[in-house]
Formats: structure tokens, C-alpha cells, sequence
């Protein structure tokens, strides 16, 4: 099976619909994802229920989710929900 990587910017004005845009592409998809988060500053709770569901989608599906560029602030407030180990992470 060849490893297939699906790249997706994810706009801070956009972060619940371009996680669910992530999750549906993970039909069919092998390897991983990268979400890049470097234009992302915050999340609130609705992104934070969103990422929930990616990560547990990914799971069902056995497919990588990586994060690129996040910040530390972010990084913080996942640390604290406990989504850091649902994920790996990239600079």
C-alpha cells in the first residue's frame, strides 16, 4: 500500500469547518494528514470538539494526523484537554 499525505491549511476564521473538510478526507485516505496551523492563535470549544472528532475518526481509519505550525499558546490549551498524544506535531 503506497502512503498517501493530504495537506490542508486551516484558516483561523474557519477552524471548525476545515476540520470537518479534514475528517471527510480521511475516507479513502492512507498514511496521514497535515493541518497546517501556523495562521490559527486560538481555538475555542467548538474547535476543540471538532479536533475530538478528527482524532477519532483517524483513529477508526488508522490515518496520521499531523499538526504543522502550531502555536504555543494552542499547544497549551491541547496539553490541557489531552489532545496532544492524539496527535503528532510538526514546526
Amino acid at each position: 500500500m503506497a502512503m498517501i499525505a493530504v495537506f490542508l491549511d486551516i484558516d483561523e476564521t474557519r477552524v471548525v469547518p476545515a476540520l470537518r473538510e479534514a475528517g471527510g478526507k480521511l475516507d479513502g485516505t492512507e498514511g496521514e494528514v497535515v493541518l497546517d496551523f501556523s495562521s490559527v492563535r486560538r481555538v475555542d470549544s467548538s474547535a476543540l470538539r471538532a479536533m475530538e472528532d478528527l482524532a477519532r475518526i483517524a483513529d477508526e481509519k488508522t490515518v496520521k494526523v499531523v499538526l504543522r505550525g502550531v502555536n504555543v499558546d494552542v499547544y497549551k490549551v491541547l496539553k490541557l484537554v489531552k489532545l496532544t498524544r492524539r496527535f503528532s506535531f510538526a514546526n
